[in-house]
């Protein structure tokens, strides 16, 4: 009779030991249930834990950060711009128990944070400026920017920065997070963008832009090059001039000089002056296979007729 009662006692034990025994790592915390209903505290300690077997089951949840990313969504900014805003969070579950009354999963948990945050990030954005949504609170500009919603200025001083915005954001998002036991870490926009058609005419009007700053500096270098060409031709002109002028006065001076030579050769032998003038032009009137027909009685024959 011992050997039935001792293996009914080993199996017993088994089973509790198999079924009522459990580890909860670091990453996790856990609550026990009891036909669905949570009983206990929750266990956030690591190690070793016990419940009963068959009727007590463990749920684990992540003790660690966790990431939600929403869709992008569509919405117009106060100055009547629609862009697409892609937004980030990070959470975690700091109340295990209340998370499973009212979400029970990470998926339920991830759809009420969809609305939530999306609720939340629609309504601050649309009653912001898109300036305000791509800079920061300490940005400068180096130009005289004017702001207006609906023909109505907007004073620099009411502008705020990016940062501001999504500060605003997670202070609105985490009033209604923990009825849920989630504590809201942070949240993030990651991109900005134009909508398709907004976007198409925005790199419109930029390619626009850049043609008339092209058009304009190309008018500039063409009126720089008009007038360097022209200074070129000017100084060009007055160098040909003066180089013309000096030509003509030393053209003047030899002429002068020549005339001087030739009357003083000719005032010393008036008669071998005409004599080697004469000579000189038979050398340039009188070419091969050519023809002189003057008469005998002409002064231009009177040294061919002393020859003879």
């Amino acid at each position: 009779m011992k050997a039935p009662i001792i293996f009914i006692v080993i199996v017993a034990a088994m089973l509790i030991g198999r079924g009522g025994l459990y580890v909860v790592n670091e990453a996790e915390q856990a609550i026990v249930t009891q036909f669905g209903k949570p009983v206990g505290d929750v266990i956030i300690y690591p190690g070793l834990h016990f419940k009963i077997p068959l009727v007590q089951k463990v749920i684990r949840f992540e003790q660690r950060i966790l990431k939600w990313d929403g869709d992008p969504n569509q919405i117009p900014t106060k100055d009547k711009k629609f862009i697409w805003v892609d937004t980030t969070a990070r959470w975690r579950i700091s109340n295990p128990l209340l998370f499973y009354k009212t979400v029970a999963t990470e998926r339920g948990a991830q759809g009420r944070l969809d609305d939530i945050i999306d609720s939340v990030v629609r309504d601050t954005v649309s009653g912001r400026l898109l300036v305000e949504l791509v800079r920061g609170q300490d940005y400068v500009s180096s130009t005289e920017e004017i702001f207006e919603v609906d023909g109505v200025p907007i004073a620099k001083k009411d502008l705020v920065g990016r940062e501001e915005i999504l500060a605003t954001i997670l202070k609105e998002a985490r009033t209604s997070i923990p009825e849920y036991g989630i504590e809201l870490l942070d949240v993030q926009i990651k991109r900005i963008n134009y909508v398709e058609q907004v976007r198409t005419r925005v790199y419109e009007r930029m390619i626009n832009e850049r043609k008339k700053v092209a058009a304009q500096y190309r008018s500039e270098g063409e009126g720089e090059q008009a007038e360097i060409l022209g200074k070129m031709q000017r100084e060009l002109k007055e160098i040909s001039s003066e180089a013309y002028r000096k030509a003509l006065e030393f053209r003047g001076a030899a002429d002068a000089e020549a005339a001087a030579i030739y009357a003083a050769a000719y005032n010393q032998d008036k008669e071998f002056y005409a004599f080697t003038r004469t000579m000189e032009s038979y050398i340039k009137s009188i070419r091969k296979n050519a023809r002189l027909i003057i008469s005998t009685d002409s002064d231009y024959y009177q040294y061919l007729k002393k020859t003879k």
